[in-house]
């Protein structure tokens, strides 16, 4: 399977690559929106704030070339953190009225981004390091080899809260539950950061290019 790394400009792709390098993958960075087609799979990392992450993505002609490879070609699609919450509907970081419906993400998982504040966390924001992780089971694949209760490493100030609950396949706790992994189908996402997880994050990965669709 031919792998391709979104780099959209966000730049911080260099554990990616080399995680995917250590399971013998070659990965193929993905420069340019129209070369989408070229490969079978992306990994969508996100670093720095949603806003700017989505006017990359819009300004990059980005979001029509993924809606065509992802939903139209069902190509398997992983974001990683803030990638993982562009797959939501809208996102409130970065806006200031609350009566505003947010910002628009790709709406590949309907859903909203929240504050880790505005979901009752008393802890310090950001949530930085490493946590332990509660899977669903009877969600085939995703966590398969990985034991229940795995720490994972996080970095993150805002969550992502799917309509669905039964998109929310892994939570962690940081003084509240908060969603660390969301599956539809073929789309995947990880709040916490499965190329710095050590050898569960590397299963992870392993797991979603062996088999993303099942």
């Amino acid at each position: 399977m031919r792998v391709g790394v979104i780099d959209y400009g966000v730049g911080n792709l260099g554990s990616v690559v080399r995680a995917l390098e250590e399971l013998r993958v070659k990965p193929i960075l993905i420069t340019r929106a129209i070369d989408m087609h070229t490969v079978d799979s992306f990994i969508m990392p996100g670093v720095g704030s949603f806003s700017d992450c989505a006017k990359l993505l819009g300004d990059g002609g980005w979001i029509q070339a993924l809606r065509q490879e992802v939903l139209v070609e069902s190509k398997p699609l992983l974001g990683i953190c803030l990638g993982m919450q562009l797959l939501a509907t809208t996102s409130i970081e970065g806006v200031a009225d609350n009566t505003s419906n947010g910002l628009a993400g790709l709406n590949f998982i309907p859903g909203r981004v929240e504050s880790l504040r505005s979901l009752g966390c008393n802890l310090r924001v950001p949530h930085v390091g490493w946590n332990e992780v509660t899977s669903n089971t009877s969600v085939n694949g995703t966590f398969d080899g990985i034991p229940d209760g795995t720490d994972f490493y996080f970095v993150h100030s805002y969550a992502f809260v799917p309509d669905n609950p039964t998109h929310v396949v892994a939570t962690t706790v940081y003084d509240i539950p908060v969603t660390a992994a969301v599956r539809c189908g073929h789309i995947w996402g990880t709040q916490f950061h499965p190329e710095k997880s050590s050898r569960a994050g590397f299963q992870l990965l392993r797991n979603f290019i062996e088999n993303p669709t099942c």
